[in-house]
């Protein structure tokens, strides 16, 4: 099938049930930002018109969710898949999309969600960052034993998401060859960019490679270009150089096509073994409470008719930044 938009064709698996899909995206201030996420909706959508694709955002920008779900409902739908495109499993992912769902299952009893899982850390976006580098090994000149990768994450309120971003970073530099990878984010937690570039420096490089784990551009993705001509300035004897974000790439749809096709199996798996909600269900003090093996009603296991009986909503333990910074290094 051919991706007008683009230069690459792409096949995609059939889709066992012409169920609507919900897009849920993170959502945006930047235009920018906010159009690569329709466009990658709209391309996605080309590619297999058996059903709907219907792109909606979390928040900072419309459609929201509840606009989209109101869309399948008014065309006789009652069956939805929806997939967070989204790269890490974090409050927006655990907390924040699942209780919007639930808000929209209350305004319409007859609805039935099926909750797909984010991209996250697997061979195929391994390979994508892997095949973008090797693109920059003959034009710079530079060996990869005098270069420092540095790995840039959006930063989150849950230490599980920054984990993976650790992980990804890891994974990608083992067998590599470059000198060392540094990791650090652009907003929420630490270490912030800054720091990250004053730790690669450490390694007195001739080149730093920045590489923003990001899936389309927008606001925090040109502060990460910003402040990397920043660091060229103020260091003109190193070599910086910026990897361009994800962007509409055929790994994202053939990924999203995997995440469909769960939803539809019944296969979605999440991995809920450090999971905040999980370890913790707080009290109004935010003290752990030890009864909780169970309480958790964010069915983790994912086969997902979504029936979450918010009657004991779970709190996020770090839903306030200032409370993130100041508990981040206690067990719940």
């Amino acid at each position: 099938m051919q991706l007008n938009s683009t230069q690459f064709s792409i096949e995609l698996p059939p889709l066992p049930i012409q169920r609507p899909l919900l897009m849920l995206g993170h959502g945006t201030r930047d235009e920018d930002g906010r159009q690569a996420f329709l466009d990658f909706a709209s391309a996605y959508q080309e590619l297999d018109t058996s059903r709907p694709v219907v792109p909606c955002f979390l928040e900072l920008t419309e459609p929201n969710i509840q606009t989209g779900v109101d869309f399948c409902v008014d065309r006789g739908y009652t069956d939805l898949s929806a997939v967070p495109i989204l790269l890490f499993a974090a409050r927006h992912n655990k907390f924040d999309v699942t209780n919007e769902l639930d808000r929209a299952r209350e305004r319409h009893p007859e609805l039935k969600f099926h909750y797909g899982r984010h991209f996250g850390i697997n061979p195929e976006m391994l390979q994508f960052w892997r095949d973008r580098l090797a693109q920059l090994d003959a034009p710079t000149g530079i060996p990869r034993a005098e270069t420092v990768l540095l790995v840039v994450g959006r930063g989150s309120s849950d230490p599980d998401a920054n984990g993976d971003v650790y992980k990804l970073a890891r994974l990608l530099w083992e067998g590599s060859n470059y000198a060392t990878v540094e990791t650090c984010f652009i907003g929420i937690t630490h270490p912030r960019l800054e720091e990250g570039f004053r730790r690669a420096r450490l390694y007195n490089p001739k080149q730093i490679i920045v590489l923003p784990h990001f899936l389309f551009t927008g606001a925090l993705v040109k502060k990460i270009f910003d402040v990397s001509a920043q660091q060229q300035e103020l260091y003109p004897d190193i070599k910086i150089l910026n990897l361009p974000e994800i962007g509409l790439d055929p790994i994202l749809f053939s990924l999203l096509r995997q995440r469909e096709i769960e939803t539809q199996l019944g296969q979605v798996q999440m991995n809920c073994e450090l999971c905040k909600f999980r370890l913790a269900a707080l009290d109004g003090n935010g003290s752990a409470n030890s009864h909780h093996s169970h309480d958790h009603h964010h069915h983790h296991h994912h086969s997902h008719d979504h029936h979450h009986h918010h009657h004991d909503t779970p709190v996020d333990p770090y839903a306030r930044v200032e409370d993130y910074h100041q508990r981040i290094w206690q067990v719940p």
